[in-house]
């Protein structure tokens, strides 16, 4: 054989070794763990859910500064020292705070393959918001009975204005419990991973994260420190 010949013949193994190497660089690549956002990146339904949590989040922020802003300015008539019922509200936030322990069981289930502790943890998390969004309602009562109203003065009209949106999200949350727990009963999450209880989960932890900023904005603040 030529020296030309043999030259060739060895560039030709090395772009072999080269091309073998790549796809063994690729393949371990591929398996390679991905990082948390990365599964976000690539997830279609968390990706949506994070998109609207920051969207609901800045909405939030804007409500939560408009409420400061007309407290600081002073408020003629009831405030939310005169009018509200600490000691009430404070049970019924216990309920919902509570339900992020409760959907956090629900999400260890899921993991686990256990469908009967899943649908029976999601039961409970919709039962604890539900108790909440009964008490929200006799607060409401309570104050429209005693003329605090949206029109009364600016307390009611942010006051009503911030809980209001708020407990329609824990309803919306609610609804969304209820499908999760049906199609868990159902064994659509047998399989031990679910991205739309993800989402879920992580909307109700949100929802609670908000409530613990609104019960101390506008119920322990005034009541320990107005």
């Amino acid at each position: 054989m030529s020296t030309d010949a043999r030259e060739a013949r060895r560039a030709e193994m090395n772009l072999g070794k080269d091309a073998t190497n790549a796809r063994d660089m690729m393949a371990q690549n591929s398996q390679s763990p991905q990082t948390p956002f990365q599964k976000i990146l690539l997830d279609p339904s968390k990706m949506l859910m994070v998109i609207f949590l920051l969207s609901e989040l800045s909405f939030f922020g804007a409500l939560i500064t408009t409420y400061l802003y007309y407290q600081a300015g002073g408020i003629k008539g009831p405030n939310a020292k005169e009018a509200l019922n600490f000691g009430q509200t404070a049970i019924f936030t216990a309920f919902l705070l509570g339900s992020s322990g409760t959907i956090f069981l629900a999400d260890r289930a899921l993991v686990k393959r256990n469908r009967r502790a899943l649908v029976f943890w999601l039961v409970v998390t919709a039962v604890m918001g539900l108790i909440f969004i009964v008490g929200q309602g006799i607060e409401y009562s309570t104050l429209i009975n005693d003329n605090i109203t949206m029109s009364r003065n600016l307390f009611g009209t942010t006051f009503f204005t911030l809980t209001g949106f708020h407990g329609m999200h824990v309803i919306a949350g609610l609804l969304a419990l209820s499908i999760m727990a049906l199609l868990a009963a159902l064994g659509d999450f047998d399989s031990g991973h679910s991205s739309a209880l993800t989402a879920v989960s992580w909307y109700w932890h949100f929802v609670d994260v908000v409530w613990v900023i609104l019960f101390t904005m506008i119920y322990v603040i005034p009541t320990f420190f107005g």
